[in-house]
């Protein structure tokens, strides 16, 4: 990075602003990136860092402020004018062709062809995509078709495909929201390679841990403005929180010491062929049962049966000791259970919907009489859940899809806690949602677990499992490999299960069972 310090910014955006209805998106915002430098871009939810990503691959052009190329002024009116400057951008989601085949996708539009008879020259094709696979260090076979590929997978084709375009810039927009660890790690590994080979990469996260882990500089952004940009070794955690939030936060995980009460929910034997096996546990009234393991342990989908979205084919469900039958979300909301899901987008919204249409759904019929929806009283109880979930928007009708991610996140929470649910099954709650709204749900775990309410907690983030659970159970390929208590817990012991060899597992559960 010594080199890079002293050099020309490739790329320079100066008091940019972009406003769409009239509300500021971003406000003077400015990034400098350097050669062969991993930069990263810090803010909450709603900062800007996807509006300025967006107008430098020229999906959106500024209303104000200039970018500058080594050194000159530019225009990328298209995203096409961009990619022939050499930027490139890899997004949460990668927009592959799920039914072409790797070789296909990467050289779209830039296939060999014939000059004589215009037909795709396929052992060309194959055998470029074929070396640009191998300079990444990936075994991926360039006929593979896309569709049944992992997001890491799909996230090298996209970063294969910036290297046939001889990307000086590659743009990442939360490239590691869903993937594992072991994915983070060899994404980083092929940053680092790219970084060497002197491409530039703007890198956006939420998890600070990976800023420290890859990046050289950061800039931060704060509701549309610039912040600050500072070098990662000359910076502290701290720090940084204070420049996104403009405040310092007492504590990430404010977890309170309460008195567990009785059992609310007891799992014996939960079975679904093929998916998970043998899954038993206790969770107790006031208690936060941590759920922890790689991605594909199971852990989703064990919720998804206890909430009655794909049952279970055997094993027993008690609520409040007694037995009970759950087919569908319908019976166990009337069973007090709540479940927030993963995929807030997908699964806990329905994105074209306002925020009052998206919190009342779940107890809609609360509001009816005889076919006729009290719309006055729907609006008082959305605007009630809205206010304790400080949801940040421009009023109760504006549609979901036009809210930043931390702001879904607290309309789903706030979605099903009117339920009032006396269990709550929390499916990643924090993932791709910024410090400042993560330490606000934290400390409404917490409040809620202070109130009686059992909580069962899935999260990749083991910071967070260790931190605010009492328990905690561990999968591994759809078994409980592990169960600690939270003074027993560890990364390393958690880790230590979540990859326990098959052998090692049934070990692993029947000693946890005598527990």
């Amino acid at each position: 990075m010594g080199e890079a310090a002293r050099a020309q910014p490739i790329l320079a955006l100066r008091d940019i602003s972009k406003a769409f209805a009239g509300v500021h998106a971003l406000e003077g915002a400015s990034l400098e990136v350097l050669p062969g430098e991993v930069h990263a871009l810090l803010g909450e939810n709603g900062a800007g860092k996807s509006t300025l990503v967006k107008i430098i691959a020229g999906v959106h052009q500024p209303d104000a402020g200039e970018i500058l190329w080594d050194g000159q002024p530019v225009h990328f009116p298209t995203p096409l004018a961009a990619q022939q400057h050499g930027i490139a951008a890899i997004y949460q989601e990668p927009a592959l062709f799920p039914d072409l085949d790797i070789a296909e996708n990467i050289l779209m539009g830039r296939q060999p062809m014939d000059p004589t008879t215009r037909r795709i020259r396929w052992g060309e094709l194959y055998a470029e995509a074929g070396r640009l696979l191998r300079s990444l260090g990936t075994s991926l076979d360039p006929r593979t078709r896309v569709r049944g590929l992992s997001m890491a997978d799909q996230q090298m084709v996209e970063i294969a495909k910036a290297l046939s375009m001889n990307a000086r810039v590659l743009l990442m927009d939360e490239p590691t929201s869903s993937l594992s660890l072991r994915e983070v790690d060899e994404l980083f590994r092929i940053m680092r390679r790219l970084r060497e080979l002197g491409t530039a990469i703007i890198f956006i996260s939420h998890r600070l841990e990976e800023v420290f882990e890859i990046a050289d500089r950061v800039t931060v952004l704060r509701d549309g403005r610039y912040v600050g940009t500072r070098r990662v070794s000359e910076v502290s955690s701290d720090q940084l929180i204070q420049m996104m939030v403009g405040r310092t936060l007492t504590t990430l995980f404010p977890k309170q010491e309460v008195p567990v009460g009785e059992v609310a929910l007891r799992v014996q034997g939960l079975t679904k062929v093929g998916v998970f096996s043998d899954i038993s546990f206790e969770l107790r009234r006031g208690e936060i049962l941590g759920l922890a393991g790689l991605v594909g342990a199971g852990r989703t989908d064990v919720a998804r049966a206890i909430f009655g979205v794909s049952p279970a084919d055997s094993g027993t469900i008690e609520v409040n000791g007694r037995p009970v039958q759950i087919r569908n979300p319908k019976d166990a909301l009337a069973l007090g259970i709540a479940y927030v899901p993963e995929d807030r987008q997908h699964h806990g919204l329905v994105l074209q919907l306002s925020i009052t249409q998206n919190v009342t759904l779940p107890i809609l019929e609360q509001f009816a009489t005889l076919g006729w929806v009290d719309r006055g009283a729907e609006q008082r109880e959305a605007k009630s859940w809205a206010e304790r979930m400080e949801v940040h928007a421009a009023g109760l009708w504006q549609k979901v899809r036009e809210l930043s991610g931390g702001n879904q996140q607290k309309v789903v929470l706030g979605k099903w806690l009117a339920t009032r649910p006396r269990i709550l099954i929390l499916d990643e709650p924090t993932r791709g949602i910024d410090v400042g709204t993560k330490a606000a749900v934290h400390q409404l775990m917490s409040t809620l677990a202070g109130q009686g309410m059992a909580i069962l907690l899935i999260s990749s983030e083991l910071p967070e499992v260790l931190s605010m659970s009492d328990r905690i159970l561990v999968m591994r390929e759809g078994r409980i490999t592990g169960r600690l208590t939270r003074a027993e817990a560890t990364q390393e012991r958690i880790m230590a299960y979540a990859t326990a060899s098959l052998n090692e597992v049934g070990t692993a559960a029947g000693s946890a069972a005598s527990q």
